[in-house]
Protein backbone atom coordinates (compact mmCIF):
# COMPACT_ATOMS: atom_id res chain seq x y z
CA UNK A 1 0.00 0.00 0.00
CA UNK A 2 1.21 3.53 -0.78
CA UNK A 3 1.82 5.06 2.66
CA UNK A 4 2.28 8.51 1.11
CA UNK A 5 -1.43 8.64 0.33
CA UNK A 6 -2.83 6.81 3.36
CA UNK A 7 -2.02 5.93 6.95
CA UNK A 8 -3.14 3.23 9.35
CA UNK A 9 -5.09 4.03 12.50
CA UNK A 10 -2.12 4.16 14.88
CA UNK A 11 -0.68 7.37 13.44
CA UNK A 12 -3.72 9.42 12.55
CA UNK A 13 -4.94 11.20 15.69
CA UNK A 14 -2.77 14.39 15.82
CA UNK A 15 -3.29 15.17 12.15
CA UNK A 16 -7.01 14.55 12.52
CA UNK A 17 -7.25 17.13 15.29
CA UNK A 18 -5.59 19.71 13.05
CA UNK A 19 -7.91 18.95 10.12
CA UNK A 20 -11.12 19.11 12.18
CA UNK A 21 -10.43 21.76 14.81
CA UNK A 22 -12.18 24.64 13.02
CA UNK A 23 -15.38 22.94 11.84
CA UNK A 24 -18.26 25.43 11.86
CA UNK A 25 -20.65 23.77 9.38
CA UNK A 26 -21.01 20.01 8.99
CA UNK A 27 -23.11 17.95 6.58
CA UNK A 28 -24.03 14.58 8.11
CA UNK A 29 -25.31 11.85 5.80
CA UNK A 30 -26.93 8.87 7.49
CA UNK A 31 -27.53 5.64 5.59
CA UNK A 32 -30.52 3.32 5.63
CA UNK A 33 -28.66 0.57 7.46
CA UNK A 34 -27.90 2.96 10.32
CA UNK A 35 -31.53 4.04 10.66
CA UNK A 36 -33.10 0.59 10.54
CA UNK A 37 -32.77 -2.78 12.24
CA UNK A 38 -32.17 -6.00 10.30
CA UNK A 39 -35.92 -6.73 10.35
CA UNK A 40 -36.66 -3.37 8.70
CA UNK A 41 -38.11 -1.62 11.75
CA UNK A 42 -36.74 1.81 12.61
CA UNK A 43 -33.82 1.69 15.04
CA UNK A 44 -35.40 4.33 17.26
CA UNK A 45 -32.78 4.18 20.02
CA UNK A 46 -29.96 4.69 17.51
CA UNK A 47 -31.85 7.49 15.74
CA UNK A 48 -32.47 9.35 18.99
CA UNK A 49 -28.80 8.92 19.90
CA UNK A 50 -27.89 10.57 16.59
CA UNK A 51 -30.39 13.36 17.23
CA UNK A 52 -28.82 13.98 20.65
CA UNK A 53 -25.35 14.19 19.07
CA UNK A 54 -26.50 16.64 16.40
CA UNK A 55 -28.37 18.78 18.94
CA UNK A 56 -25.18 18.89 21.00
CA UNK A 57 -23.27 20.21 17.98
CA UNK A 58 -25.88 22.96 17.51
CA UNK A 59 -25.55 23.95 21.19
CA UNK A 60 -21.80 24.34 20.59
CA UNK A 61 -22.46 26.72 17.70
CA UNK A 62 -21.78 24.24 14.88
CA UNK A 63 -24.29 24.45 12.03
CA UNK A 64 -25.66 21.06 10.96
CA UNK A 65 -27.33 19.81 7.78
CA UNK A 66 -28.67 16.26 7.89
CA UNK A 67 -28.96 14.29 4.64
CA UNK A 68 -31.05 11.25 5.47
CA UNK A 69 -31.75 8.07 3.55
CA UNK A 70 -34.32 5.58 4.79
CA UNK A 71 -37.62 6.70 3.27
CA UNK A 72 -37.99 3.74 0.91
CA UNK A 73 -37.00 1.26 3.62
CA UNK A 74 -39.52 2.76 6.08
CA UNK A 75 -42.23 2.61 3.43
CA UNK A 76 -41.34 -1.00 2.62
CA UNK A 77 -41.77 -1.90 6.26
CA UNK A 78 -45.06 -0.03 6.56
CA UNK A 79 -46.44 -1.81 3.47
CA UNK A 80 -44.97 -5.14 4.61
CA UNK A 81 -42.65 -5.69 1.65
CA UNK A 82 -40.27 -8.59 2.33
CA UNK A 83 -37.63 -7.24 -0.06
CA UNK A 84 -36.95 -4.13 -2.09
CA UNK A 85 -39.65 -3.82 -4.79
CA UNK A 86 -38.60 -3.99 -8.43
CA UNK A 87 -41.40 -1.79 -9.76
CA UNK A 88 -40.50 1.90 -10.03
CA UNK A 89 -44.04 2.84 -9.00
CA UNK A 90 -43.80 0.66 -5.88
CA UNK A 91 -40.48 2.26 -4.93
CA UNK A 92 -41.97 5.72 -5.35
CA UNK A 93 -44.99 4.75 -3.26
CA UNK A 94 -42.72 3.40 -0.52
CA UNK A 95 -40.72 6.62 -0.58
CA UNK A 96 -43.84 8.79 -0.24
CA UNK A 97 -45.11 6.77 2.72
CA UNK A 98 -41.75 6.33 4.42
CA UNK A 99 -40.75 9.99 4.16
CA UNK A 100 -43.64 10.99 6.44
CA UNK A 101 -42.60 8.42 9.04
CA UNK A 102 -38.98 9.46 8.86
CA UNK A 103 -39.69 13.16 9.31
CA UNK A 104 -42.15 12.51 12.15
CA UNK A 105 -39.41 10.72 14.10
CA UNK A 106 -36.88 13.46 13.39
CA UNK A 107 -39.25 16.28 14.28
CA UNK A 108 -40.33 14.63 17.52
CA UNK A 109 -36.72 13.94 18.46
CA UNK A 110 -35.34 17.40 17.70
CA UNK A 111 -38.34 19.05 19.41
CA UNK A 112 -37.06 17.56 22.67
CA UNK A 113 -34.07 19.89 22.31
CA UNK A 114 -36.11 22.89 21.11
CA UNK A 115 -34.33 22.62 17.76
CA UNK A 116 -36.52 23.55 14.76
CA UNK A 117 -36.14 21.47 11.60
CA UNK A 118 -36.94 21.99 7.93
CA UNK A 119 -37.51 19.40 5.21
CA UNK A 120 -35.94 19.89 1.77
CA UNK A 121 -36.80 17.27 -0.85
CA UNK A 122 -34.56 17.82 -3.85
CA UNK A 123 -34.63 16.72 -7.46
CA UNK A 124 -32.00 16.84 -10.17
CA UNK A 125 -33.47 20.07 -11.54
CA UNK A 126 -32.49 21.84 -8.32
CA UNK A 127 -28.85 21.24 -9.31
CA UNK A 128 -28.96 21.01 -13.10
CA UNK A 129 -30.38 24.54 -13.35
CA UNK A 130 -27.71 26.95 -12.16
CA UNK A 131 -30.37 29.49 -11.14
CA UNK A 132 -32.14 26.94 -8.93
CA UNK A 133 -28.74 25.77 -7.71
CA UNK A 134 -27.98 29.28 -6.43
CA UNK A 135 -31.48 29.71 -5.01
CA UNK A 136 -31.05 26.50 -3.03
CA UNK A 137 -27.82 27.87 -1.60
CA UNK A 138 -29.57 31.05 -0.45
CA UNK A 139 -32.41 29.10 1.17
CA UNK A 140 -30.00 26.83 3.02
CA UNK A 141 -27.94 29.71 4.32
CA UNK A 142 -31.05 31.52 5.57
CA UNK A 143 -32.31 28.43 7.40
CA UNK A 144 -28.96 28.01 9.12
CA UNK A 145 -28.88 31.69 10.08
CA UNK A 146 -32.29 31.23 11.71
CA UNK A 147 -31.00 28.35 13.83
CA UNK A 148 -32.89 25.70 11.86
CA UNK A 149 -31.53 22.22 11.16
CA UNK A 150 -32.33 21.33 7.51
CA UNK A 151 -33.09 17.67 6.74
CA UNK A 152 -32.44 16.81 3.10
CA UNK A 153 -33.43 13.85 0.95
CA UNK A 154 -33.94 13.20 -2.72
CA UNK A 155 -37.60 13.51 -3.64
CA UNK A 156 -37.88 9.84 -4.59
CA UNK A 157 -41.65 10.00 -5.07
CA UNK A 158 -41.13 12.11 -8.24
CA UNK A 159 -37.39 11.86 -8.98
CA UNK A 160 -36.06 8.52 -10.18
CA UNK A 161 -32.28 8.99 -10.45
CA UNK A 162 -31.57 7.20 -7.18
CA UNK A 163 -34.20 4.50 -7.20
CA UNK A 164 -33.78 3.28 -10.77
CA UNK A 165 -31.42 0.40 -11.37
CA UNK A 166 -27.73 1.22 -12.12
CA UNK A 167 -27.23 2.52 -15.63
CA UNK A 168 -30.79 3.77 -16.03
CA UNK A 169 -29.93 7.36 -15.16
CA UNK A 170 -27.09 8.11 -17.57
CA UNK A 171 -26.04 11.72 -17.24
CA UNK A 172 -27.67 12.06 -13.83
CA UNK A 173 -26.59 14.77 -11.41
CA UNK A 174 -26.56 12.41 -8.43
CA UNK A 175 -27.23 8.71 -8.18
CA UNK A 176 -27.75 8.42 -4.43
CA UNK A 177 -27.75 10.34 -1.17
CA UNK A 178 -23.98 9.99 -0.77
CA UNK A 179 -23.40 12.18 -3.81
CA UNK A 180 -26.32 14.42 -2.87
CA UNK A 181 -24.73 15.06 0.53
CA UNK A 182 -21.42 15.99 -1.12
CA UNK A 183 -23.16 18.46 -3.44
CA UNK A 184 -24.98 20.01 -0.48
CA UNK A 185 -21.69 20.28 1.42
CA UNK A 186 -19.97 21.96 -1.51
CA UNK A 187 -22.89 24.31 -2.07
CA UNK A 188 -22.82 25.53 1.53
CA UNK A 189 -19.03 25.74 1.77
CA UNK A 190 -19.21 23.25 4.64
CA UNK A 191 -16.15 22.45 6.75
CA UNK A 192 -16.81 18.70 6.96
CA UNK A 193 -18.77 15.94 5.22
CA UNK A 194 -19.54 13.09 7.61
CA UNK A 195 -20.83 9.83 6.10
CA UNK A 196 -22.44 7.50 8.66
CA UNK A 197 -22.59 3.92 7.41
CA UNK A 198 -22.49 0.38 8.80
CA UNK A 199 -18.74 -0.23 8.38
CA UNK A 200 -15.81 1.21 10.32
CA UNK A 201 -14.18 2.98 7.38
CA UNK A 202 -12.16 2.20 4.26
CA UNK A 203 -10.04 -0.93 4.50
CA UNK A 204 -6.78 -1.41 2.63
CA UNK A 205 -7.40 -5.03 1.67
CA UNK A 206 -10.61 -6.83 0.77
CA UNK A 207 -14.14 -5.66 1.43
CA UNK A 208 -14.39 -8.41 4.04
CA UNK A 209 -11.69 -6.84 6.21
CA UNK A 210 -14.21 -5.30 8.59
CA UNK A 211 -15.07 -8.85 9.68
CA UNK A 212 -11.51 -9.32 10.99
CA UNK A 213 -11.28 -7.76 14.46
CA UNK A 214 -7.51 -7.40 14.05
CA UNK A 215 -7.83 -5.41 10.84
CA UNK A 216 -8.18 -1.63 11.18
CA UNK A 217 -9.43 0.80 8.54
CA UNK A 218 -7.22 3.45 7.05
CA UNK A 219 -7.06 6.46 9.34
CA UNK A 220 -6.18 9.16 6.82
CA UNK A 221 -6.30 9.27 3.02
CA UNK A 222 -4.52 12.24 1.47
CA UNK A 223 -5.46 11.64 -2.16
CA UNK A 224 -8.05 9.48 -3.93
CA UNK A 225 -5.91 7.49 -6.32
CA UNK A 226 -6.73 4.46 -8.45
CA UNK A 227 -5.22 2.36 -5.65
CA UNK A 228 -7.67 3.87 -3.15
CA UNK A 229 -10.72 3.41 -5.38
CA UNK A 230 -9.73 -0.24 -5.92
CA UNK A 231 -10.22 -0.81 -2.19
CA UNK A 232 -13.96 -0.16 -2.45
CA UNK A 233 -16.33 -3.12 -2.33
CA UNK A 234 -20.02 -3.55 -3.09
CA UNK A 235 -21.96 -3.42 0.17
CA UNK A 236 -25.44 -2.56 -1.09
CA UNK A 237 -28.33 -4.75 0.02
CA UNK A 238 -32.05 -5.21 -0.45
CA UNK A 239 -33.01 -2.14 1.59
CA UNK A 240 -30.28 0.30 0.55
CA UNK A 241 -28.33 1.38 -2.50
CA UNK A 242 -24.74 2.45 -2.91
CA UNK A 243 -21.73 1.11 -1.07
CA UNK A 244 -18.12 2.14 -0.62
CA UNK A 245 -17.73 2.98 -4.33
CA UNK A 246 -20.60 5.45 -4.05
CA UNK A 247 -19.04 6.99 -0.96
CA UNK A 248 -15.67 7.47 -2.64
CA UNK A 249 -17.40 9.16 -5.57
CA UNK A 250 -19.12 11.50 -3.12
CA UNK A 251 -15.88 12.18 -1.28
CA UNK A 252 -14.17 13.07 -4.56
CA UNK A 253 -16.76 15.84 -4.94
CA UNK A 254 -16.15 17.06 -1.41
CA UNK A 255 -12.35 17.10 -1.48
CA UNK A 256 -12.37 18.97 -4.81
CA UNK A 257 -14.45 21.56 -2.97
CA UNK A 258 -11.75 21.87 -0.30
CA UNK A 259 -13.86 19.94 2.24
CA UNK A 260 -12.51 17.08 4.37
CA UNK A 261 -14.71 13.99 4.64
CA UNK A 262 -14.98 11.11 7.10
CA UNK A 263 -16.50 7.65 6.62
CA UNK A 264 -17.40 6.21 10.01
CA UNK A 265 -19.57 3.52 11.58
CA UNK A 266 -22.89 5.10 12.50
CA UNK A 267 -23.89 2.04 14.53
CA UNK A 268 -21.41 3.15 17.20
CA UNK A 269 -22.85 5.32 19.98
CA UNK A 270 -21.68 8.96 20.09
CA UNK A 271 -19.53 8.52 16.99
CA UNK A 272 -20.43 12.02 15.73
CA UNK A 273 -19.02 13.55 18.91
CA UNK A 274 -15.90 11.38 18.62
CA UNK A 275 -15.21 12.53 15.05
CA UNK A 276 -15.61 16.20 15.90
CA UNK A 277 -13.36 15.71 18.92
CA UNK A 278 -10.57 14.51 16.62
CA UNK A 279 -10.71 10.89 17.82
CA UNK A 280 -9.11 8.31 15.54
CA UNK A 281 -12.33 6.71 14.29
CA UNK A 282 -13.32 5.97 10.72
CA UNK A 283 -11.34 7.15 7.70
CA UNK A 284 -10.56 10.84 7.17
CA UNK A 285 -10.07 12.10 3.60
CA UNK A 286 -8.07 15.30 3.44
CA UNK A 287 -9.21 18.04 1.03
CA UNK A 288 -7.49 18.88 -2.24
CA UNK A 289 -7.31 22.05 -4.28
CA UNK A 290 -10.68 23.77 -4.41
CA UNK A 291 -12.40 24.11 -7.77
CA UNK A 292 -13.94 27.46 -8.65
CA UNK A 293 -17.70 27.52 -8.10
CA UNK A 294 -18.63 27.56 -11.79
CA UNK A 295 -16.30 24.68 -12.68
CA UNK A 296 -17.50 22.72 -9.68
CA UNK A 297 -21.06 23.09 -10.92
CA UNK A 298 -20.04 21.91 -14.40
CA UNK A 299 -18.13 18.91 -13.06
CA UNK A 300 -20.56 17.66 -10.44
CA UNK A 301 -23.87 19.51 -10.23
CA UNK A 302 -24.85 19.68 -13.88
CA UNK A 303 -26.77 17.04 -15.82
CA UNK A 304 -25.45 16.01 -19.24
CA UNK A 305 -27.40 15.75 -22.47
CA UNK A 306 -24.70 14.18 -24.63
CA UNK A 307 -21.14 12.96 -24.77
CA UNK A 308 -18.05 13.20 -26.91
CA UNK A 309 -15.14 10.81 -27.14
CA UNK A 310 -11.78 12.48 -27.65
CA UNK A 311 -8.47 11.04 -28.79
CA UNK A 312 -5.44 10.57 -26.48
CA UNK A 313 -3.66 13.69 -27.73
CA UNK A 314 -6.64 15.92 -27.04
CA UNK A 315 -7.13 14.33 -23.63
CA UNK A 316 -3.53 15.05 -22.71
CA UNK A 317 -3.90 18.66 -23.87
CA UNK A 318 -6.96 19.14 -21.68
CA UNK A 319 -5.61 17.40 -18.59
CA UNK A 320 -1.95 18.44 -18.67
CA UNK A 321 -2.09 21.89 -20.30
CA UNK A 322 -5.64 23.11 -19.62
CA UNK A 323 -6.36 23.54 -23.33
CA UNK A 324 -9.65 24.05 -25.09
CA UNK A 325 -11.24 21.14 -26.92
CA UNK A 326 -10.82 21.45 -30.70
CA UNK A 327 -12.79 19.46 -33.24
CA UNK A 328 -9.68 17.75 -34.59
CA UNK A 329 -9.41 15.92 -31.26
CA UNK A 330 -13.00 14.60 -31.31
CA UNK A 331 -13.57 10.95 -32.28
CA UNK A 332 -17.37 10.70 -31.96
CA UNK A 333 -20.41 12.50 -30.62
CA UNK A 334 -23.57 11.05 -29.07
CA UNK A 335 -26.79 12.62 -27.84
CA UNK A 336 -29.10 15.46 -28.81
CA UNK A 337 -27.70 18.58 -27.18
CA UNK A 338 -27.97 22.31 -27.75
CA UNK A 339 -25.45 25.10 -27.57
CA UNK A 340 -24.87 25.88 -23.89
CA UNK A 341 -25.65 22.34 -22.71
CA UNK A 342 -23.21 20.41 -20.54
CA UNK A 343 -21.80 17.27 -22.17
CA UNK A 344 -19.54 14.47 -20.91
CA UNK A 345 -15.99 14.10 -22.17
CA UNK A 346 -14.90 10.48 -22.31
CA UNK A 347 -11.72 8.69 -23.36
CA UNK A 348 -11.28 5.59 -25.52
CA UNK A 349 -12.24 3.35 -22.58
CA UNK A 350 -15.60 5.13 -22.22
CA UNK A 351 -14.46 6.68 -18.92
CA UNK A 352 -15.76 10.18 -18.17
CA UNK A 353 -12.87 12.40 -17.08
CA UNK A 354 -14.36 15.86 -17.64
CA UNK A 355 -17.49 17.82 -18.51
CA UNK A 356 -17.86 20.96 -20.55
CA UNK A 357 -20.34 23.48 -21.96
CA UNK A 358 -20.69 23.07 -25.71
CA UNK A 359 -20.37 25.98 -28.14
CA UNK A 360 -22.45 24.07 -30.70
CA UNK A 361 -25.53 21.93 -30.93
CA UNK A 362 -25.10 18.24 -31.72
CA UNK A 363 -25.93 18.54 -35.44
CA UNK A 364 -23.46 21.37 -35.98
CA UNK A 365 -20.79 19.57 -33.97
CA UNK A 366 -21.26 16.35 -35.94
CA UNK A 367 -20.63 18.22 -39.18
CA UNK A 368 -17.35 19.66 -37.84
CA UNK A 369 -16.07 16.39 -36.39
CA UNK A 370 -12.30 15.92 -36.79
CA UNK A 371 -11.74 19.13 -38.76
CA UNK A 372 -8.63 21.31 -38.45
CA UNK A 373 -8.87 24.97 -37.46
CA UNK A 374 -8.30 26.24 -41.00
CA UNK A 375 -11.21 24.09 -42.20
CA UNK A 376 -13.70 25.79 -39.88
CA UNK A 377 -12.56 29.40 -40.30
CA UNK A 378 -16.13 30.49 -41.04
CA UNK A 379 -17.62 28.73 -38.01
CA UNK A 380 -18.94 30.67 -35.00
CA UNK A 381 -16.24 29.37 -32.64
CA UNK A 382 -12.85 27.77 -33.35
CA UNK A 383 -13.28 25.58 -30.26
CA UNK A 384 -15.88 22.90 -29.61
CA UNK A 385 -15.56 23.71 -25.89
CA UNK A 386 -13.46 26.57 -24.57
CA UNK A 387 -11.09 25.86 -21.69
CA UNK A 388 -12.93 28.14 -19.25
CA UNK A 389 -15.99 25.93 -19.71
CA UNK A 390 -14.19 22.61 -19.12
CA UNK A 391 -14.05 21.05 -15.64
CA UNK A 392 -11.91 17.98 -14.98
CA UNK A 393 -13.36 15.34 -12.66
CA UNK A 394 -11.36 13.60 -9.91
Amino acid sequence: MNTENSTRSESGAPERGDALEDVRTVVVKVGTNVLSRPDGDMALGRIHGLIENLADLRRRGIKVILVSSGAISMGMNRLEFDKRPTSLQDKQACAAIGQIQLMAVYQQGFDRYQLPTAQLLLTEDDFASRTRYLNLRNTMFRLLEMGVLPIVNENDSISTSEIEEPGAGKGAVFGDNDELSALVASKLDADLLLLLTDVNGLYASSSDSENDENEKPLSIVREITSEITAMAGDSSDERSRGGMTSKLQAIAIAVQSGIPAVIVNGLTADVVRDVLAGEDVGTLFLPGKRLKSRKHWIAYASSTTGLTEINPGAREALVERGSSLLFKGVVRIEGDFKRGDVISLIDGDDQEFARGISNYDSLQAEALLGKELDEIAEADFPEFITRDNIALKE
